[in-house]
């Protein structure tokens, strides 16, 4: 009996985590005001959308041979743009934690994990 509790207990974190994956908007890092997050629903190339201060944007990484080539913004529709004080912010951020934002695109969306809220309190 304990085998088979133990069993539906595990299945039930199984459904549970699919459930917030399916269900959420990952939230990965915070970093003095800035929210670097992921919709649910994504598509590639890896991107993450970042808020500050009511503006959001999505940057686009361009990696090639293991290496980033390229940050690209895009405007998120129906929403007001970084200015570009945050923009630059947001772009140093990127370009220095990009390996940790691809880990957690692929433990997110390839690997099906619960991926949680990195807050980073020293500034670059």
């Amino acid at each position: 009996m304990f085998f088979f509790e133990k069993t539906q207990k595990s299945l039930y974190v199984q459904e549970k985590s699919v459930y917030l994956q399916k269900n959420s908007m990952p939230k990965i890092f915070e970093y003095f005001g800035f929210i670097f997050y992921f919709f649910s629903n994504e598509h590639e190339p890896i991107h993450v959308h970042v808020k500050h201060s009511g503006t959001e944007c999505v940057f686009d990484l361009i990696i090639e041979s293991g290496k980033l080539k390229d940050i690209v913004r895009r405007e998120k529709k129906g929403a007001k743009p970084l200015d570009s004080q945050d923009e630059k912010v947001a772009i140093e951020f990127i370009n220095k934690y990009w390996q940790r934002i691809v880990r957690k695109w692929i433990d997110f969306f390839v690997m099906k994990k619960v991926v949680k809220t990195t807050h980073i309190k020293e500034r670059i």
